[in-house]
């Protein structure tokens, strides 16, 4: 009986939180753009073949500018840029969704942990939190990914680091703010153990703020990954990330500036349409705007 009024709960919260977003015009284009950009690199892996058309090299086409052949035209080796953009989108989606999992899944133990118990536990994971949220994320993945080699498995694991350090503090202040609620002294006094009452009862009741922030941090990971890769300790080349293409096309400003453009619009149309769905999922999510 107590799973079925949960279920009921849950889905009216979801579906008032769908009605309040549909509303925001910002977060539903926002919602649609990202739609559209996953499911196309998601179907470019099956239009166009990696070794021929996203690496390969043909010379003869070099630098044609946008046309009806080419819609973005094609770079100094002749590659088709508006394959390489969809393609990209693969490698920058998943690197900084990747990564923002695992910064979630780490921060809200740790957060979750820190604002429950307190004490000593909370002194020690907060100030190495603090420490680490005091340095900008770049130099911490530039670091961490000199230290370990440039590869995409050191990229995602460099930049989760900021983003465990973000859901720490966030999971920390909403714990604290919830744990001496009376249903959690009520799981308390039934015998129920902390690691129960934390994942059943006190995570459950953070996942607003966290939510939000997921979008956000996305957003803020895509634009540190294509920075790595634009300084050339990011996704190796020649893969089609939007950072090493920025850094590709950079020498041909003068000449052929959508090679540049193009790249930078994107990442920047990407990490907007991720704000705009963050802001809107906060207002709908925002317990002040219920009625």
């Amino acid at each position: 009986m107590e799973t079925t009024i949960e279920k009921t709960k849950s889905r009216s919260l979801a579906s008032e939180t769908w009605r309040r977003l549909k509303k925001n015009k910002g977060a539903i284009i926002g919602l649609i753009f990202l739609v559209v950009l996953v499911i196309a690199a998601l179907a470019s892996g099956f239009i166009y073949d990696y070794d021929t058309q996203i690496i390969g090299q043909n010379i003869s086409q070099r630098l044609q500018r946008p046309s009806s052949e080419f819609w973005f035209g094609t770079d100094q080796v002749g590659r088709d840029i508006f394959a390489r953009i969809l393609y990209g989108a693969r490698y920058s989606l998943s690197i900084s969704a990747g990564s923002v999992l695992i910064g979630l899944i780490t921060g809200i133990i740790l957060g979750a942990v820190a604002g429950f118990y307190g004490g000593l536990a909370d002194d020690i994971i907060m100030r190495i939190a603090d420490v680490l949220y005091a340095i900008p994320n770049i130099m911490i993945a530039v670091v961490i990914v000199s230290l370990l080699g440039s590869s995409t498995i050191n990229l995602l694991l460099a930049l989760s680091v900021s983003a465990a350090t973000s859901f720490a503090r966030i999971t920390r202040a909403s714990v604290m703010t919830i744990r001496g609620q009376e249903y959690i002294e009520s799981a308390n006094a039934i015998g129920m153990p902390n690691w129960k009452i934390i994942l059943k009862h006190v995570i459950p009741n953070c996942l607003s703020p966290i939510i939000v922030q997921v979008t956000l941090l996305i957003g803020t990971t895509i634009i540190a990954a294509s920075s790595l890769s634009f300084l050339g300790i990011g996704v190796p080349a020649p893969a089609p990330e939007w950072g090493a293409m920025l850094s590709e096309g950079r020498d041909f400003m003068r000449s052929a500036s959508y090679i540049c453009i193009i790249p930078g619009l994107v990442i920047m149309a990407t990490v907007l349409a991720l704000n705009l769905l963050g802001d809107g999922l906060r207002d709908a999510l925002d317990p002040k705007m219920k009625t």
